[in-house]
């Protein structure tokens, strides 16, 4: 229900008001997690959500192709595996993650075995070979046009993959301490040299006072206060919203309308 919620919420009213030409590709046909078997404890769901990946890589290609701003919306962070390796073939892309996980886990590193803790390992090539090579083979990412933003928690193996991959990151103690304003300014410098920016937010990046509608819910995230400006609209590639799947009341929905 999430990406229903986020339309039901007026999305596309809400861009047209800002001047774009909106076009709604409708959505990618994702198969009931109860009527899919698990090909193995340590990747649950991967040849499943594999398939679903590949058709998204394919629209967010010619989202690329056309030169247009795509906005996907997805109910976990996986999507994300799809949409920037669809974006990631030309321009040289900088992706900013946001998201209060770094997901950044493989199967062998995962204590869960969800695979939406493993696109961004994936597009920078490590994983499983049905997410690394997802679309055509390789990473699809270099790590040095990768940030992220208000990172609160972290699997111990991930944490050292992460800091070993050479990527950017800021945590939330980074934006307490130092303040949105330079953070913000610190990853548009960072960014300052690519074509463009393809910005992904998972929703749990956000305090659950202003988005408790997500499935793991983390004290201490992004307000209002603190959320991070994007940058140039102009150099965004798209945009990858994760949630809100387990909204209440449509609290979720309602807090992230556009303004």
């Amino acid at each position: 229900m999430g990406p229903s919620a986020v339309r039901f919420a007026g999305l596309g009213d809400h861009l047209t008001a800002l001047g774009f030409t909106v076009y709604d590709a409708g959505n990618v046909s994702v198969p009931v997690p109860e009527m899919t078997h698990h090909d193995t404890p340590s990747a649950r769901h991967l040849a499943s959500i594999a398939q679903v990946l590949t058709e998204v890589y394919a629209h967010s290609q010619r989202v690329a192709q056309a030169g247009d701003i795509g906005i996907f919306l997805g109910g976990d962070h996986s999507v994300s595996a799809g949409t920037i390796a669809g974006l990631s073939g030309g321009d040289q892309l900088g992706v900013i993650w946001v998201d209060a996980h770094a997901d950044f886990n493989t199967p062998q590193t995962s204590p869960s075995g969800n695979v939406h803790g493993m696109p961004l390992a994936a597009l920078l090539g490590y994983g499983p070979p049905e997410l690394v090579d997802l679309g055509r083979p390789g990473r699809k990412l270099d790590p040095s046009r990768v940030v992220l933003v208000g990172v609160r928690s972290l699997d111990p193996d991930e944490r050292v993959r992460l800091r070993e991959s050479g990527a950017g990151v800021y945590t939330m103690r980074d934006i307490d301490e130092r303040g949105v304003a330079q953070v913000a300014g610190e990853v548009i410098r960072r960014l300052g040299h690519v074509d463009r920016v393809h910005v992904s937010l998972d929703l749990d990046a956000l305090d659950p006072t202003v988005a408790p509608g997500v499935r793991t819910p983390m004290r201490g995230g992004l307000t209002y206060r603190r959320a991070p400006a994007d940058g140039n609209p102009g150099r965004h590639g798209a945009r990858s919203v994760a949630g809100p799947g387990r909204d209440q009341r449509f609290w979720t929905r309602e807090r992230t309308r556009l303004k």
